[in-house]
């Protein structure tokens, strides 16, 4: 095999493989065995196959052909312009078409209704006249109805003595069954439709019957075209055929142009039978089939000519007209749309060469600017990124490097976080803190030693790396502090003296307003709790007030003091509080209740003291973790935080 076509049979999916084997297996099959059951399985299964590989081919083209975007372009004028526009017209033809049959069908309608007024009031003419006179006024009647009807036919019956005088004197005309009063319009009698009136006063009765034949229907208006009745039934009969006349093609008026289709109207009328007397359920179906141009005509007049053409052609052709310089105009406009894509894709084709340029590395590449153009525009700009890629790339690394000096400072911050919880016997401790930054400037930590333990919480002023380093510094004041107490906590007598909270806090102050800045300073609550007396001794230094669920019922603790590191010389107090059992102490930073909501509104602290109180018999993870759901919740889950999100939970089992 040539290398070409090993190349090209490589390149073949599994189907298209497959339908070569099977052409070929056919082709075989059909010089060796022909006609055989097997032959035409195998050639079903060839054209099963080839019908799949055509898809796939024409979605490849497909996606070739509309790859370039001036060619994508184009596609998208004709969906957007030509498509609608065909839809358009489409819609306008189904639209005239069905309209111009609804108007035919109304034409005749009312010619017929109008005709059939006639027989009601030569009805009513005859009844009126003195009966001395009425013989003539039946020919007379007759006379008159016989300009709008072929073969009228007059009944005029006496039911006191049972005369009957008909003319003319050769009809076969019958009187209506009992039941039948006053009444007009169509009538099927012996399965053939008539137009009727019948009208009695007293004993005295009028009937006028005139047969409606096909040639007598398409007649109601000269050249409109065919019209007929059909599925007309009483008890299945149908109508009978009516006489032979001109056949139904050749009573359609001729084209006038190649655009005067035939139209078909349609509607239902109320028909009567004769034997059911009152029923006007009944309904038939009229039909016609006529041309535009017959139509045009007979609404607007063949008598009226502008020139050598009758006012309904001149209409007609003023459409045509009007059609086809639409069509001109879309075609005109059309070709613009095309001629502008191609300088739209000049420009995109010399952006997508520069882009390629640039993904390779070459920086220095410039495409030429052309016009004074929004594309213009676009390539200059397009000059001037390519200028700024080389110092956005040194930008980017050392972004890289300070967001890996990040990711060190969490790890490291993650590590001061107390990793193990303080085993008690009559104290459950648990704390969470959800950072707004890679890294946090809240602060929470647990210490246990002897019979006490040690918790405190705080927020420091700002966020990001600063916060942090602040917080940092506030961790290990205060461990070194206890540190520095535990060996001292017994005395040389063996009484323990006790720690000081406001005192402990007040060193921490100290420090802090010596060692920073005068604008970094905390809040702080720190607490001592001893699990043989079960007091519990605080000090509170400008930091939210600490909630206490005693019992479901929620207790704000007091502030004893101002913020740490602001002022060298705050003081502080503390407070001490029995914890009994079932007791849930809760502290938090600013962070679980300032976020706000879309209109604006805090999360605050009431609401935060109602969702505690709710979900107060839970476990204390639970509730931290109900707690910031609802925040996140109130907030509209925003992808970052607001402030740093810290919780601590005490709970006295």
């Amino acid at each position: 095999m040539p290398p070409r076509l090993k190349s090209l049979y490589r390149k073949l999916g599994r189907i298209e493989k497959t339908f070569l084997i099977l052409v070929l297996l056919a082709l075989v099959l059909a010089y060796a065995l022909p006609a055989s059951f097997i032959g035409l399985l195998v050639a079903f299964a060839a054209w099963i196959v080839g019908f799949l590989v055509a898809i796939r081919l024409a979605r490849t083209g497909v996606r070739k052909l509309i790859w370039r975007l001036r060619n994508r372009l184009i596609v998208a004028y004709a969906f957007i312009a030509m498509v609608p526009i065909a839809l358009i017209l489409a819609l306008a033809l189904v639209s005239i078409y069905g309209l111009t049959g609804q108007i035919a069908i109304y034409l005749i309608n009312s010619e017929l209704d109008r005709r059939t007024s006639i027989l009601k009031g030569s009805a009513a003419t005859i009844l009126g006249t003195p009966p001395e006179h009425r013989q003539e006024a039946i020919q007379r009647t007759h006379d008159f109805t016989q300009r709008f009807f072929p073969a009228t036919e007059i009944l005029l019956r006496d039911a006191r003595d049972g005369r009957e005088s008909r003319y003319p004197e050769s009809s076969t005309i019958v009187a209506p069954p009992a039941g039948w009063k006053d009444a007009n319009g169509i009538v099927v009698k012996d399965r053939q439709l008539y137009s009727w009136a019948n009208a009695q006063s007293g004993q005295i009765q009028v009937t006028i019957m005139a047969p409606l034949t096909q040639d007598f229907l398409s007649g109601l208006l000269p050249g409109i075209g065919h019209v007929n009745f059909r599925d007309f039934s009483e008890s299945g009969g149908g109508l009978r055929s009516a006489p032979a006349g001109a056949a139904p093609a050749a009573r359609i008026p001729p084209k006038n142009n190649f655009l005067d289709m035939q139209v078909n109207g349609v509607s239902l009328v109320p028909v009567a039978f004769w034997n059911s007397p009152g029923n006007k359920t009944n309904r038939g179906l009229l039909l016609v089939y006529t041309r535009m141009s017959a139509v045009l005509g007979t609404l607007f007049g063949t008598s009226i000519f502008l020139g050598d053409m009758a006012y309904g052609q001149v209409i007609w052709a003023l459409f045509l007209i009007i059609v086809t310089l639409f069509l001109i105009v879309e075609l005109v406009a059309l070709v613009i749309g095309v001629s502008i894509s191609r300088t739209i894709t000049s420009a995109v084709h010399e952006l997508y060469l520069g882009t390629r340029r640039v993904k390779e590395g070459d920086f220095s590449h410039r495409i030429p600017v052309r016009g004074n153009d929004q594309l213009a525009e676009l390539g200059a700009s397009f000059n001037t990124m390519t200028e700024n890629l080389e110092r956005l790339i040194v930008v980017a690394k050392e972004k890289e490097r300070l967001e890996s000096e990040l990711e060190i400072a969490r790890e490291v911050q993650s590590l001061l976080f107390p990793k193990n919880l303080p085993d008690l016997k009559t104290l459950m401790l648990t704390g969470v803190c959800n950072p707004a930054r890679v890294v946090s400037g809240d602060y929470y930590d647990f210490i246990r030693f002897d019979s006490s333990v040690a918790f405190a919480i705080g927020d420091v002023a700002g966020k990001g790396i600063s916060a942090a380093l602040l917080m940092a510094s506030i961790q290990s004041t205060m461990r070194m502090q206890l540190t520095a107490e535990m060996p001292g906590m017994t005395g040389n007598g063996g009484a323990p003296h006790a720690l000081s909270t406001a005192v402990m806090v007040s060193r921490l102050n100290k420090l802090l307003y010596a060692n920073t800045s005068p604008e970094k300073y905390a809040t702080f609550y720190f607490a001592l709790y001893d699990e043989k007396t079960h007091l519990l001794t605080y000090t509170n230094a400008g930091h939210l007030q600490p909630i206490l669920l005693r019992k479901g019922v929620p207790e704000l603790l007091e502030v004893t003091g101002t913020v740490v590191g602001a002022f060298p010389f705050s003081l502080y107090e503390e407070k001490t509080i029995p914890l009994a059992g079932g007791d849930v102490l809760v502290a938090y930073t600013d962070g679980m209740i300032e976020p706000e909501n879309e209109y604006g509104e805090m999360f605050g602290e009431q609401r935060l003291t109602d969702l505690l109180a709710k979900n107060v018999d839970r476990d204390s993870p639970e509730i931290i973790a109900r707690v910031m759901e609802a925040v996140l919740q109130w907030s509209g889950d925003a992808a970052e935080l607001s402030d740093d999100m810290t919780m601590l939970v005490a709970r006295r089992p």
